[in-house]
C-alpha cells in the first residue's frame, strides 16, 4: 500500500476550500485521513468528500500535529495567524493567501514553473501559492522564457468576479438580471456596476498609481522566474465573467523567436493547451474553455507588427482550479513525491 497523508484544508467552506477538496478526489491525491477546517460559524456544516461527508471543525482548536500537509486558504490574516502554528507542529502549510508570498524565505511556486523553490519550505514550513493573474501568465511564459529569454512583459488582464468570492458572484447575477427588467439596483461589493461593464480596478491603489493586484504581478513574477530584470508593466481589470481570467500579453524577448516556435513550445509545455486557429472561435476563451478546466489556454499567437522581438499571446484559465486549489494540490504532490 502506498504511503497516505493526512490533510487539513483551511478555509474549506470557501469556493477554493471546497475546489481543494474536490481535486484532492479527482486527482487520487494519496490521503488519509481529510479535516475540513473553518472558523466557528461553520462548525457542523458537511462537506462533500465523494463516498464520504467531512463535517467542519473550527480551526481555532484543530491540532495540528495530526496532519501532514495543511492546504490554507481562509484569508490573509487568519493565515498569518494559524499557519506558523501548523508549521510549528509539523505540518507543511501550502498557503494560497498574499501573507507569505513576499517573505525572502518562503518558496513562491508554480509546479510547472519553479518546482525545485519547494526544497526550501524546511525554512519555516510554508509554501506560498502565488496570485491567480500571475500563475497563468508564468505557466504560459515559461517555455518562452527558457527558449530566448525576456525583456519586457505588458499584460492587461479581464478577471471574472469569482476572484473577489461569493458576494461578487451574487452581485454581478442580481445586478444582470435587474438591468435587463429595467429595474433599479446598487452595487455593493464593486464601486461602480460590474453588470455588463468593465472596471480597470482590482484591489488598492498604490502611491505609484498601480492597484495591488498589479504590483503583485510584478512581484512575483520578479520572484518566481528569479529574474528583477525583466520589466513587467500590469493593468488590472475586472470583467462581467463568474468564472475564468483573460490576459492579453505582449512580450518583449531578448532573442528574436517567431510565431511558428513559441506555438511549438508552449504545444509541448507541461499545463499548456494550444488552442490557435485563425479561424472564427479558433481561440479559447474564460467561459468555453478556461473555466472548470486545469490546463492553461494559448492562443492569438503573433508576431507583435511593433516591435523586432515582440510576441503576442491570449491567455486564459480557470483562476479558481488552476489560479488557487489546483496550483495548491500539485504543489502538495511535488512535496510528497521529492520531499516528504
Amino acid at each position: 500500500m502506498s504511503k497516505q497523508y493526512d490533510v487539513a484544508v483551511v478555509g474549506a467552506t470557501g469556493a477554493v476550500g471546497q475546489e481543494m477538496l474536490k481535486i484532492l478526489r479527482q486527482r487520487k491525491f494519496p490521503v488519509g485521513k481529510v479535516y475540513a477546517l473553518a472558523s466557528a460559524r461553520s462548525v457542523g456544516e458537511e462537506l462533500d468528500f465523494g463516498a464520504d461527508e467531512l463535517y467542519v471543525e473550527d480551526l481555532a482548536g484543530f491540532d495540528f500535529s495530526k496532519v501532514q500537509i495543511g492546504l490554507f486558504s481562509p484569508g490573509a490574516s487568519v493565515s498569518a495567524e494559524y499557519a506558523p502554528k501548523a508549521a510549528a507542529a509539523g505540518c507543511v502549510v501550502i498557503d494560497n493567501t498574499s501573507q507569505f508570498r513576499y517573505d525572502p524565505d518562503v518558496p513562491l511556486v508554480v509546479p510547472e514553473v519553479n518546482a525545485h523553490a519547494i526544497a526550501g519550505y524546511t525554512k519555516r514550513g510554508i509554501i506560498a501559492n502565488p496570485n491567480c493573474s500571475t500563475i497563468q501568465m508564468l505557466v504560459a511564459l515559461k517555455p518562452i522564457l527558457d527558449a530566448v529569454g525576456i525583456e519586457r512583459i505588458n499584460v492587461a488582464t479581464y478577471q471574472s468576479v469569482s476572484g473577489t468570492g461569493k458576494e461578487a458572484i451574487e452581485e454581478l447575477a442580481d445586478t444582470s438580471a435587474r438591468a435587463l427588467s429595467g429595474q433599479d439596483f446598487e452595487s455593493k461589493v464593486y464601486p461602480k456596476q460590474i453588470a455588463f461593464n468593465c472596471l480597470p480596478h482590482i484591489d488598492t491603489f498604490q502611491p505609484n498609481g498601480y492597484t495591488k493586484e498589479e504590483m503583485k504581478m510584478v512581484w512575483e513574477t520578479h520572484k518566481i522566474f528569479e529574474d528583477d530584470s525583466i520589466q513587467v508593466n500590469p493593468t488590472a481589470v475586472r470583467v462581467p465573467v463568474f468564472y475564468g481570467h483573460s490576459e492579453a500579453l505582449h512580450i518583449e524577448t531578448r532573442e528574436k523567436i517567431s510565431a511558428d516556435r513559441a506555438r511549438e513550445l508552449l504545444a509541448a509545455a507541461p499545463g499548456i493547451k494550444v488552442m490557435d486557429e485563425h479561424v472564427d472561435g479558433g481561440y479559447p476563451t474564460a467561459v468555453t474553455e478556461g473555466a472548470h478546466h486545469d490546463e492553461v489556454f494559448v492562443g492569438r499567437i503573433r508576431e507583435d507588427i511593433s516591435h523586432p522581438r515582440g510576441l503576442d499571446l491570449w491567455v486564459v484559465s480557470d483562476n479558481i482550479r488552476k489560479g488557487a486549489a489546483l496550483n495548491s494540490v500539485q504543489i502538495a504532490e511535488c512535496l510528497i513525491a521529492e520531499y516528504l
